[in-house]
């Protein structure tokens, strides 16, 4: 019985301390983050319209 409630403290305290310790991100953060996720998908956009126009062209010489 001994052993179970030992155990059971030292898994409440376990999750706590791991629960507790989480890095969490600032405002600032999430939104330089949205910044360069938006500007990622902008350079991937251009680059598949810049291919596109190269099978174009290449296609109609």
């Amino acid at each position: 019985m001994k052993k179970v409630i030992l155990s059971m403290i030292m898994l409440f305290a376990f999750s706590s301390i791991t629960i507790g310790c989480r890095e969490t991100k600032s405002t600032e953060e999430k939104i330089e983050d949205g910044i360069e996720k938006v500007g990622d998908d902008l350079e991937e956009g251009v680059e598949e319209i810049e291919d596109e126009i190269d099978d174009a062209t290449d296609d109609s010489q």
